[in-house]
């Protein structure tokens, strides 16, 4: 993405350039809101990082004067401890996100993430109206097969209402873009999206993360902060992976979403919010109910409209669509001179069985793209357990004799997260455990975060 970073201290913003640089951004650098709100009508950018306090215009009015000139920039705000009200009437305003001093660089980087999908999402999306599916696929989807359609129906008719709407599917298939489809064709588009993945939050933070808290409400709440409701309000939340979600924790949830009413935790006054809620699960939720993983009460409550999209492997006419997709999308991100895919190599495609969904194969393309040596991809250019017959394990697990039980799971463990190429949810589903089973396993094994 080009990026302007503007901060009126010089040290921040060659600290920023070196970070966003070394994650292959394109910096600009402004230090000051009149010459940022300047630099961005002469030459668009694709997303602006500006601090809140200046002098002169500052980050807040900076955000108002490039909502009227450039109404689907993404800007991010980088306020100081203490200015949270502030970030958040920003958020209200139409900002993207925040992010607070000191600075943590790995919130930021997700932050970067989420504008380069929201980017994604409103160019495929840009025409007026709904767009109409045609030979590559609807909007920012590619696919062209029945159950694919069935979904691109579903995004239209539930797009311009505020119903409840639970997205299920496998892993990688891509629930949180039909979630944005449906934010970005309603009524709601210029209100913000905001994504909270109940399987990545600790189960201790993540009433917090929900509802926000105040300051000193638990041991290390050294300052408030708003929760996700609060951070949505006139805009859309998306509730990811909601069978994750702490079974005591779904109750209070239950009674949010039923009266429209928050409170932080240590707080003493409730508000009201208008939230659109989308919830996504890679479970059945009838399976997540009958292990006791899911209230039945909250299911339905979420559940107004159902979605489910298809794995990877039930739609194997897409394959071909989404490589060439992805070829020319990475072919243009690495300068790669790739341009084509040989006959042998679709076919290589076509059988294997994708356990990780699209996020595998667009995975596999980028790899081969930067390593391949000819302008046509061929089979010998793609990873050697692609090659393999669908019918045959990619690989084989044994254990020595006297092995404990313990060192045997562990082994199990990272060998399967080692072929669904470290996708913890994959790996959960084929050995029948939770996720958070999965990371407090790797914490144990001292290589969480790995």
């Amino acid at each position: 993405m080009k990026i302007l970073v503007v901060d009126d201290e010089e040290a921040m913003r060659e600290v920023l350039s070196l970070r966003l640089e070394g994650w292959g951004h394109e910096v600009s650098t402004s230090p000051d809101g009149e010459d940022a709100a300047r630099r961005v009508e002469r030459a668009p950018v694709d997303l602006v990082l500006t601090d809140v306090v200046m002098p002169g215009l500052s980050g807040l009015e900076l955000l108002r004067r490039l909502r009227r000139v450039a109404p689907g920039l993404p800007v991010v705000l980088i306020t100081a401890h203490g200015s949270i009200d502030l970030a958040v009437s920003a958020m209200k305003e139409g900002a993207h996100d925040f992010v607070t001093k000191p600075i943590d660089y790995g919130k930021l980087e997700g932050v970067l993430q989420s504008a380069e999908k929201h980017l994604e999402v409103g160019a495929a999306l840009s025409q007026e109206g709904t767009p109409e599916e045609d030979e590559r696929g609807f909007g920012p989807f590619v696919g062209t097969s029945q159950a694919m359609r069935r979904v691109y129906q579903m995004i239209r008719a539930t797009a311009r209402s505020d119903v409840a709407v639970l997205i299920t599917g496998e892993s990688g298939t891509g629930k949180e873009l039909v979630a944005r489809c449906i934010h970005q064709l309603g009524d709601r588009r210029e209100g913000s999206f905001v994504a909270v993945n109940a399987a990545a939050i600790p189960g201790e933070l993540m009433e917090s993360e929900i509802f926000g808290h105040e300051k000193g409400a638990f041991t290390g709440a050294v300052e408030k902060r708003p929760g996700c409701f609060e951070l949505a309000h006139r805009g859309t939340l998306l509730l990811d992976e909601i069978g994750e979600m702490p079974l005591e924790l779904q109750p209070k949830l239950l009674r949010v979403l039923e009266d429209g009413r928050v409170r932080r935790l240590g707080g003493n006054s409730e508000f009201d919010f208008d939230v659109r809620v989308i919830s996504a699960t890679n479970r059945q939720p009838q399976d997540a109910i009958r292990d006791g993983k899911l209230r039945e009460d909250l299911f339905y409550r979420l559940n107004v409209v159902g979605i489910e999209v298809p794995p990877l492997r039930e739609r194997a006419g897409d394959v071909e669509l989404l490589a060439l997709h992805f070829v020319e999308k990475f072919a243009a991100k690495h300068g790669g001179r790739v341009q084509a895919i040989s006959a042998t190599a679709r076919k290589v495609l076509r059988q294997y069985p994708w356990p990780g969904n699209v996020r595998e194969l667009r995975n596999v393309v980028e790899r081969t793209v930067v390593l391949a040596a000819d302008s046509t991809i061929q089979a010998s250019d793609l990873p050697p357990a692609l090659s393999l017959p669908p019918d045959r394990p990619v690989a084989e697990v044994s254990f020595p004799a006297g092995i404990t039980a313990a060192e045997a799971e562990k082994q199990l463990i990272l060998h399967t997260l080692e072929r669904v190429g470290n996708n913890k949810a994959e790996a959960a589903r084929q050995l029948g455990l939770d996720v958070k089973t999965i990371r407090n396993k790797l914490k144990a094994y001292g290589l969480s975060g790995k």
